[in-house]
């Protein structure tokens, strides 16, 4: 693959929620003008002549360049990471389109199309999902680092919106929401059966602003957390000295992380000189981000070899190690849990198969598809998963990574049992160590 290639893939795939790629110029073709004729009939159908005339709009005309059914459609048939069937895909989005306006009357032809819209990117996957303007917008400053709101990464789980991870020195963190939390409300109103997208919104407010999440945890009864809401601006890499030893936490792979992670671990070699026993990378609670800045993590700690695959419908692309073992070959510890999602599962899985570090902790969230953000002909885009990643050994990381040593957190216990199995396996040496013989 030419760097060219190489630089340009890097800019359009993502891992979870990420913004690039280039806007669609051309019309649909037949197959997707057919689909979307089948939906703008069944509009009608579904009308059945119970609407004014002042409501109706035009199903077909309404997104600059085209049909927006059809422009979807089209993406997926073309970039979804499995082959699709028409027949599926267009019941599906008739489904969605019939759930949410049982009275079409109420509706516009722009809303019933793009709940269609929404019903046929829901049924391929969690992931994939369709972003008007003002989500599209929200989704680029999240990936900057800096937005408003509570500070936690959500996703679909079935009619709930449930945390993967709330993000480090935030209102979540702060208020001890935790991985795995269901919340079932905002103020009073229930998010069971929300679109993603509009319960991210419902959760992000002005600064200084309150809101009451309704909490369910487990088998636990339901409970509510009173959150402020405040500017999120995302500390992606932060630093410091353990004795003799480096601690390196990454929040997020939002963009510059390579950069900061390679500044860090040049700051602490300065600090520690020869007295350097390790490394500590903490991944916990990291829900993910870029896929091009978990690589370059994890190629600044890896001489060679494998760092990841990504397999799409019809191709497959591998990433390997170029530019050297900036740590100079320190023994590593990784630590990970359930809330480490995505993008460091890419890096725990690289540093793992590579015998680079050892992996300590709880397993990993289990998410190993790779979205990559599709802009439409106006200032829309289409959230679609691309492909699946497969670690250096050739695993996928569905399921989530099973840790070397598996550390469970204590609520009883007041410090962190976890950070100190790390600092106890370094203080042995009885950590994996760089090999010659790489994983490819």
């Amino acid at each position: 693959m030419k760097p060219s290639q190489l630089r340009y893939l890097l800019a359009c795939l993502m891992v979870a929620f990420v913004a690039g790629c280039a806007v669609l110029s051309s019309e649909p073709g037949p197959e997707a003008q057919n689909a979307a004729q089948r939906i703008n009939s069944e509009i009608k159908e579904y009308r059945n002549g119970g609407a004014p005339p002042a409501i109706r709009g035009d199903a077909s005309g309404y997104v600059r360049g085209g049909n927006l059914f059809a422009q979807v459609y089209e993406q997926v048939q073309m970039h979804y990471v499995r082959e699709v069937d028409e027949e599926a895909l267009v019941t599906a989005a008739s489904q969605e389109m019939r759930k949410r306006y049982p009275d079409p009357s109420k509706a516009k032809d722009k809303d019933l199309v793009e709940a269609a819209v929404y019903g046929m990117l829901g049924s391929l996957d969690t992931y994939s999902t369709y972003l008007d303007e003002e989500h599209w917008r929200s989704l680029r400053e999240q990936t900057r680092g800096r937005f408003g709101g509570l500070g936690i990464e959500v996703r679909k789980e079935g009619d709930y919106i449930e945390i993967v991870s709330p993000i480090d020195g935030t209102p979540a963190a702060r208020a001890g929401l935790k991985t795995g939390d269901r919340i079932l409300s905002a103020n009073g109103r229930s998010l069971e059966g929300v679109l993603l997208r509009d319960a991210v919104l419902e959760l992000r407010g002005d600064p200084g602003s309150k809101v009451v999440l309704g909490i369910k945890r487990g088998e636990k009864p339901p409970f509510d957390v009173t959150l402020e809401r405040a500017i999120i601006n995302i500390a992606s890499v932060r630093w410091r000295t353990e004795g003799n030893i480096g601690y390196i936490r990454i929040t997020s792979f939002s963009e510059r992380v390579g950069e900061e992670v390679a500044e860090a671990v040049l700051a602490l070699k300065r600090e520690l000189g020869p007295r350097a026993r390790g490394l500590i990378l903490d991944l916990r609670n990291n829900p993910g981000g870029l896929l091009d800045q978990s690589i370059k993590v994890s190629d600044m700690f890896l001489d060679k070899g494998r760092i990841v695959s990504t397999r799409e419908r019809f191709y497959e692309h591998h990433y390997d190690a170029l530019n050297g073992d900036v740590s100079g070959g320190l023994p590593m510890v990784i630590l990970i849990n359930n809330g480490s999602a995505s993008a460091a599962e890419i890096v725990a899985g690289a540093l793992k198969d590579q015998r680079r570090a050892t992996l300590v902790g709880t397993k990993s969230f289990g998410k190993g598809t790779v979205q990559t953000i599709i802009p439409l002909s106006g200032s829309d885009a289409v959230k679609l998963t691309t492909a699946v990643y497969l670690t250096p050994s050739g695993h996928s990381v569905d399921g989530g990574i099973v840790p070397d040593v598996v550390i469970p957190m204590d609520e009883k216990d007041e410090g962190d049992p976890q950070l100190r199995s790390a600092m106890s396996l370094l203080a042995g040496q009885t950590v994996a160590r760089p090999r010659d013989v790489t994983v490819r």
